[in-house]
């Protein structure tokens, strides 16, 4: 890991440089102690909207830090959607939505290095409307389940400053620690109704044999449970990637609630009987969440 860590400082260190550019962090597994040899490089960018980072500036960056020829500088996935050229793939403020609003695919020395825009008046503003139990989830690529506003206060949360000269992430820290009480009711509340929701509408599907319909409604079902259960535990949670196997870790969880959930995506079967069983087990997880969400505060 110290590799990878090494790899981050040193790009970082250069996006300092970058005019617009007020901090950089270093996000995702690797921030968090749970990385692996083959794990992405995520850096943050953080900018104030008036003054946001020189494009220009950042792709000549791009250009300089990704090893070898144009053939070699782009992550292979950024290469097919954009082209072999880094200008391609550093994209203008805005390109990739409103919440994931952009950034980069990279190569540098040998790691795979994303760059993710964000939006520091936008992040102090969801800050404060999640400590006010506001939460939303929108349709985000990359997201399967949808991208919640909490995301932005688990990159806080869990990120590693690595440029920040004028203390920009220190007052954010401040503010999403300890977990609020608001966005914990607020995440358990709205979760545990779509997880049920999924499946109550599941039931006439699965009775038609209809494979696609259920499997979405159980993948719906699981990462809602999911989202009440890290709440419940007032852990943060920011990607779905790895979300299930995280739940091992958790204090408060169903018995054997990850290899359960497992088994039900991995198989949910063909046919009405099949598809209906499925539901079932996915119900008998939604309940016991349900219950231990109870025995925590009886008003759930």
């Amino acid at each position: 890991m110290n590799e990878a860590l090494d790899v981050a400082a040193r790009a970082a260190a250069r996006l300092g440089e970058v005019p617009g550019v007020a901090a950089v962090v270093l996000g995702g597994s690797l921030s968090r102690g749970e990385g692996h040899p083959d794990s992405d490089i995520d850096l943050g960018i953080y900018y104030e909207p008036e003054r946001p980072p020189d494009l220009d500036a950042l792709r000549a960056l791009a250009r300089e830090l990704c090893a070898g020829g144009a053939e070699d500088a782009v992550a292979p996935l950024a290469k097919e959607l954009h082209g072999s050229v880094p200008e391609d793939v550093v994209t203008p403020i805005g390109a990739w939505g409103p919440w994931i609003n952009g950034g980069a695919w990279l190569d540098i020395e040998g790691r795979r290095v994303d760059w993710l825009y964000r939006d520091l008046a936008r992040v102090r503003r969801v800050i404060a409307e999640c400590r006010a139990g506001q939460v939303t989830c929108d349709y985000q690529p990359g997201h399967p389940h949808g991208f919640l506003n909490a995301i932005y206060l688990a990159e806080v949360h869990d990120c590693r400053p690595l440029f920040d000269p004028d203390g920009a992430l220190g007052p954010l820290k401040a503010l999403v620690t300890p977990y609020p009480p608001l966005l914990r009711r607020a995440i358990i509340d709205r979760f545990l109704w779509e997880a049920g929701f999924a499946l109550d509408t599941s039931h006439k599907a699965g009775r038609r044999g209809d494979v696609l319909y259920v499997s979405g409604c159980l993948f719906r079902a699981a990462a809602s449970l999911v989202q009440a259960l890290f709440a419940l535990n007032e852990r943060y949670l920011s990607n779905e990637k790895g979300a299930v196997q995280r739940t091992r870790a958790l204090p408060r969880c169903p018995e054997g609630f990850a290899d359960r959930v497992e088994a039900a995506l991995a198989a949910p079967g063909q046919g009405a009987e099949a598809l209906l069983g499925s539901i079932g087990r996915m119900e008998a997880l939604a309940r016991e969440t349900r219950d231990l969400c109870r025995l925590d505060a009886p008003s759930w």
